[in-house]
């Protein structure tokens, strides 16, 4: 199961975080502060998967951000790389060569991707394609939702 994901710069500044167990706030400023820590400080040449309290951390450098996650002790590390990888690359389709801003500027169009493939800890999707269509239609419906709410407001404001 994953127990979090962290997305963060080189500086220790959290872009995203997504906690699938309950943790205080003041522990996860703490964990964040760790997880930072350890990843960065670690020597490129060395595996990709570290022990982390009673867990292990699955982090990945893609540019200026680390995206790590936290997974229980026996759980496959390599399914989760793959994991990482593939929210990167729908992540880099759906912002055209994602960088750094786009995560901060539009987190909530983050978020949904995260929640497209992961539920509740575990990995629920891992199509590509599926994961694409279903953003597709989620914006198909958002724009549609949008033009209706102007020609309501147009109307109203006629009144």
């Amino acid at each position: 199961m994953i127990r979090f994901i962290l997305l963060q710069n080189r500086q220790g500044k959290t872009r995203l975080a997504k906690y699938y167990v309950p943790l205080e706030d003041s522990e996860k400023h703490k964990v964040e502060y760790e997880v930072h820590r350890l990843v960065v400080n670690r020597d490129p040449k060395f595996t990709n998967f570290v022990e982390f309290r009673t867990h292990k951390v699955i982090y990945r450098r893609y540019a200026g951000l680390f995206f790590s996650m936290c997974v229980d002790i026996t759980d496959n590390e390599l399914a989760y790389l793959e994991c990482i990888h593939l929210f990167v690359e729908i992540l880099d389709h759906f912002f055209s060569n994602v960088c750094e801003l786009d995560l901060v500027f539009n987190f909530h169009k983050v978020y949904l991707i995260l929640d497209e493939f992961i539920l509740a800890g575990e990995l629920q999707e891992t199509s590509k394609r599926a994961i694409i269509e279903r953003m597709g239609e989620l914006e198909n419906i958002y724009f549609r939702a949008m033009r209706f709410a102007i020609v309501i407001l147009h109307l109203v404001s006629k009144i």
